[in-house]
């Protein structure tokens, strides 16, 4: 067997499916506000001519969304949440697709005791049908969905999401979330810096790719961007308005040189955590007393796995949940102090 080729001919049939799939992303982004759009899809015209059915109970039918394999986790978990969220709004049963890491995988435990979307397509007569996006505002867009949905009632099928189909208010499976997460194998292995004598405040200073948009003025990267004046308010407002019985212990998690970070250096007990790895930066998030975001996935989906209180900046692409535990910050990073008291 000459693996030389195979291993040559698998990275031509890769490289074919990674064009395929970028030519696929343009054509959808091009079109998708067009009238002509649906069109592109197989199932739009399967639902022309085929009559809505009621369901079958004698058929099974899946929901699943793919995580964006070139995007961070941040993204990819957006993208899980909003197949999870669909699946129960057009009364799916929920596939799982892993994350593009297995270490991620590993760590959120959101697979664990659900139906793989691979492992379904293997039984026979099991087909795959992918959706056209829509506007979750949109009656008229979801009315559509769920029409070619029930063209296909009498058939045995995964419905796949069009990637990146968007859900704003994520924390609609919060509950969900948090049950998977904190009953995963993987919180058997857990370590924190965290001593449970002191009151542990983490904040995310997101920088990294954000940085660049300082210099090219990419309008996706600037609308990111948040000072560190930013940080510096917040975080001085919450130590100085809090009230607990421990001591406090401040970690800010983010990427770069300590210098960048000179105005938090006068913060007493503050550890700078820069070179921490993702997973472990994610979970130290996760399971923070209080938990200070930034204008990034990264920091706000550990929030919606947070058991503890969440300050966030109000505009952001996601929505927020309005219970006790979430506070929502303006731009020049003031927010209501007497909240947090209320809560402390």
């Amino acid at each position: 067997m000459d693996f030389t080729h195979m291993r040559a001919s698998g990275k031509i049939s890769h490289t074919i499916e990674k064009a395929r799939r970028r030519l696929w992303g343009k054509t959808v982004s091009w079109l998708r506000h067009k009238p002509c759009y649906p069109y592109i899809y197989k199932s739009y015209w399967h639902y022309r001519f085929n009559s809505v059915q009621p369901p079958d109970s004698d058929k099974q039918q899946y929901y699943t969304a793919v995580p964006n394999r070139g995007a961070g986790i941040g993204h990819q978990m957006a993208n899980w949440i909003a197949g999870y969220w669909f699946a129960g709004l057009f009364d799916l049963k929920f596939a799982h697709i892993p994350f593009s890491n297995d270490k991620w995988e590993s760590l959120l435990g959101f697979g664990e005791n659900e139906i793989l979307a691979a492992d379904l397509l293997t039984r026979k007569g099991f087909k795959q049908v992918r959706l056209p996006l829509f506007d979750e505002g949109s009656a008229r867009e979801i009315s559509l969905t769920r029409h070619i949905i029930s063209s296909y009632a009498d058939q045995n099928v995964l419905f796949v999401a069009e990637q990146d189909q968007f859900y704003t208010e994520q924390y609609g499976v919060q509950n969900a979330l948090k049950e998977k997460f904190y009953a995963a194998k993987a919180r058997q292995k857990d370590e924190l810096l965290y001593d449970s004598n002191n009151f542990n405040i983490a904040i995310h200073v997101r920088r990294g790719d954000i940085v660049t948009g300082q210099e090219n003025n990419n309008p996706n990267l600037l609308m990111r961007w948040q000072d560190a004046d930013y940080f510096e308010k917040v975080l001085f407002n919450v130590i100085n308005s809090i009230q607990v019985n421990k001591p406090i212990k401040v970690f800010l998690f983010s990427q770069g040189d300590k210098k960048e970070f000179s105005k938090f250096e006068d913060i007493s007990n503050i550890n700078f955590c820069l070179d921490m790895g993702a997973q472990e930066s994610f979970l130290h998030m996760v399971h923070a007393d209080l938990l200070i975001t930034s204008k990034s996935s990264f920091s706000y989906k550990p929030a919606l796995l947070s058991n503890g209180i969440k300050i966030c900046p109000r505009n952001f692409w996601h929505g927020y949940p309005r219970t006790n535990d979430w506070i929502l910050t303006e731009e020049d990073g003031s927010f209501d102090i007497n909240l947090l008291a209320i809560r402390s």
